[in-house]
């Protein structure tokens, strides 16, 4: 059922009910107005004879006042009844019949005669007798001496004329109802689009566009009912919707080019671990080697120059023998020359917020954990003191303890990052512990070992920790290992707080 027929029959049904009470109180004042026309006419009856009554209340009189009463019934065909009653003084409940003349049969109750006289007041009521409808009054004649009633007159007339009436009003009054309602019916009927077809035809449109993403779209009523008001607070919820899409928009983009800019820190941070791990293994290599072939060298050539001190060599043999000094020395300066070229760069040292520090960290290392299926937790100490460091450094540090505790677990698990310090506010404790499956014991004292590896994949592995306890030297720290086997590892890297 829609809206338009619902509205139809609620005011229907409303103008019904309210035309159906008010005509029901039009007929009654109708009624009541032409009973009380009808009982100043029959006043004016009642007090002529109680006038009559009063100058001639001898039997001559009354002889005279019946037949009178009777020719004013034959004469006026209104007139239904005419009766005199007196009441006794002294009990009010006596009533007796004087005198009288009748179109109809009708007797008047005794009870209500007596209860007129003691209320001292003329009384109407609306009868029904054989002839038809009519009205009678009881109208009590006061003595100006006694202040008692003296008698009663009754009259009674016909109201075939207000029935008549009644039902004439009756029956326009139904055919003005029916009459009203058509017109209203009407008038809704084609006012129903101009007021509230029309309005909500454009509303419901608007917000079917609105829902295909035409977020630009307004209801464009300018009224000052309620179609008006709703559009306004539409059109405020739609602009309002429209600013948080741009904002939620602008924010995705700020957040795309977050990400990018933190995957490029990655990749760059990544480039740089690997690079400081491929020059922290060419350093170990070259260490070797120049140890390896360091002594030797030296051997070969004091040994050259020991023989080069004896005289009497021939000059072609003193001349090798220059050589071979001369090669060895080359020789040794390539081995330092490569010694430097495979050393990192000189630290730089500033005063490092450990939060900040955690934060470019762990933002970085963030999305690796996500895909690898691994949570993190971080707890931080409040006010905490600044470290003197190398951010880099630092950072490729933490970079390599939560790269170790992310391959230690393969199948996913929580890794913990803390920092906190000691009482007194001297040293930075950051922690690094893991859910993996933990380093065996008799492995603990090799661990820090350069190219030391459990892992047999090719390339450069085993170099994780040894960079991070060369870090942690350069800044005068210090590295604390503990691994239980199958319940996980924290490593414990303590930095001096700045002063």
């Amino acid at each position: 059922m829609t809206l338009r027929t619902r509205l139809m029959i609620m005011t229907v049904i409303a103008l019904a009910v309210t035309m159906a009470v008010w005509g029901w109180v039009q007929i009654q004042v109708l009624d009541r107005i032409l009973v009380e026309q009808q009982g100043r006419r029959i006043s004016s009856v009642a007090e002529t004879v109680s006038t009559y009554y009063q100058r001639f209340p001898t039997g001559l009189g009354l002889s005279a006042l019946d037949t009178a009463l009777k020719e004013q019934i034959q004469t006026d065909v209104r007139l239904a009844r005419i009766d005199i009653f007196t009441v006794v003084n002294y009990d009010i409940d006596y009533i007796e019949y004087i005198a009288g003349a009748s179109r109809v049969a009708y007797e008047w109750p005794e009870s209500l005669v007596s209860s007129v006289a003691a209320a001292r007041k003329p009384y109407n009521i609306r009868l029904q007798t054989v002839d038809g409808p009519a009205v009678g009054l009881l109208y009590p004649v006061i003595s100006e001496k006694l202040r008692a009633t003296q008698f009663v007159v009754g009259v009674v007339t016909f109201s075939r004329v207000n029935a008549e009436i009644l039902s004439q009003a009756q029956h326009l009054l139904v055919i003005s109802t029916f009459a009203l309602l058509l017109v209203i019916l009407l008038v809704l009927a084609v006012s129903y689009r101009w007021l509230i077809g029309g309005p909500l035809g454009v509303i419901v449109r608007t917000i079917d566009e609105f829902q295909t993403g035409q977020y630009v779209k307004r209801i464009p009523i300018k009224r000052r009912d309620e179609w008006g008001h709703l559009a306004e607070h539409f059109n405020s919820m739609a602009q309002e919707i429209e600013r948080v899409l741009a904002r939620n928009q602008e924010l995705t983009r700020s957040l795309e080019d977050r990400v990018q800019e933190a995957t490029r820190r990655v990749v760059q941070l990544q480039r740089e671990v690997n690079q400081l791990q491929q020059l922290a293994a060419l350093g170990y290599l070259t260490a070797t080697l120049a140890h390896d072939l360091g002594t030797p060298l030296h051997s070969i050539a004091g040994l050259a120059n020991l023989l080069l001190e004896k005289e009497g060599w021939p000059p072609d043999a003193a001349r090798k023998l220059e050589l071979i000094v001369q090669q060895t020395q080359r020789l040794n300066t390539v081995i330092q020359n490569v010694r430097r070229a495979t050393r990192p760069p000189e630290p730089h040292f500033e005063a490092v917020r450990v939060p900040e520090l955690l934060n470019e960290t762990l933002t970085l290392v963030d999305p690796l954990m996500q895909k690898a299926g691994i949570k993190l937790h971080v707890h931080l100490d409040n006010q905490l003191p600044q470290i003197k460091a190398d951010r880099n450094r630092v950072q490729t540090a933490l970079f390599n303890l939560i790269q170790n505790a992310m391959e230690a677990m393969p199948e996913g698990g929580q890794i913990t990052v803390s920092a906190y310090t000691d009482s007194n506010r001297r040293e930075v404790f950051l922690m690094v512990q893991d859910t993996g499956k933990g380093i065996p014991s008799e492995l603990m004292e090799r661990i820090c070992e350069p190219f030391f590896s459990t892992h047999h994949e090719e390339g450069l592995r085993g170099l994780g920790l040894a960079i991070v306890q060369d870090i942690v030297k350069i800044h005068g720290g210090r590295i604390d290992i503990e691994s239980r086997a199958n319940e996980g590892t924290k490593i414990v890297i303590t930095f001096p707080a700045a002063e």
